[in-house]
């Protein structure tokens, strides 16, 4: 403050420029509220897939289709999560690519071990006979 009335600025310009330093923080520093409808709507899809899960187990549904159909909503109600609640649609691509490519790399590596589990017991077969 001293150095502001040395400098030929009065008490009033420096109160001036202080309250002028805090309306433009105030308007930079705005908080963004998503609606409450979103959340609504997300919650209720949750719902639905959760159900269709249920379902798959009512109806009775086997092997593969049933196995395929609750990995299917299960990924469809984590991927809702992430992007809504954890607020990762409105994220920068990077962090998008920091989140998603990991599951989707893990998922190609357990499909190659699928592929390459079926060839060594191929080969165990072949090889050592089908066993006692």
């Amino acid at each position: 403050m001293a150095e502001a009335t040395a400098n030929g600025l009065g008490q009033h310009a420096l109160h001036a420029t202080h309250a002028h330093d805090a309306q433009a923080a105030a308007t930079t520093d705005t908080h963004q509220e998503h609606p409450i409808k979103l959340y609504l709507v997300v919650w209720a899809w949750l719902f639905i897939l959760s159900t269709c899960s249920y379902l798959v187990d009512y109806f009775g549904i086997h092997g593969y289709l049933r196995w395929s159909l609750i990995l299917i909503f299960m990924m469809l109600k984590a991927g809702l999560i992430v992007a809504v609640f954890m607020h990762m649609a409105w994220e920068r691509l990077a962090m998008m690519y920091a989140i998603i490519l990991p599951p989707i790399l893990v998922l190609v590596f357990v499909t190659m071990m699928v592929f390459e589990a079926d060839y060594t017991l191929l080969t165990r077969i072949a090889f050592f006979g089908p066993g006692p």
